[in-house]
């Protein structure tokens, strides 16, 4: 997995690459923690991701969980249609800010 940090004057996008598994899944929880130590907004991109698996979906649930207690917002940006499956099929298109 591969990811980049483009910071804005209010907010931080995330473009995430690659397959967000158990192997993953530590490595964005960090990053994702780390991004909104320095913001309450961050934007993820998920243009180049490929899959998503229940410790990935973790790391999402994490995310927002956090944002909304700092006051902020986390949103998942250009999902496939199989990471769409995936987050319709778990619920997560309930309560992830998906755009």
């Amino acid at each position: 997995m591969k990811y980049e940090e483009i910071k804005s004057e209010n907010s931080i996008t995330l473009k995430v690459e690659g397959r967000i598994d158990a192997l993953a899944s530590p490595e964005l929880q960090n990053e994702i923690l780390l991004c909104l130590q320095k913001m309450p907004v961050l934007h993820v991109d998920f243009t180049n991701v490929e899959y998503i698996s229940s410790a990935g979906l973790r790391v999402l649930l994490l995310g927002h969980k956090t944002a909304t207690s700092k006051g902020g917002k986390m949103t998942v940006h250009n999902i496939n249609s199989i990471v769409s499956d995936i987050l319709k099929t778990t619920g997560f298109d309930k309560f992830i800010n998906i755009v």
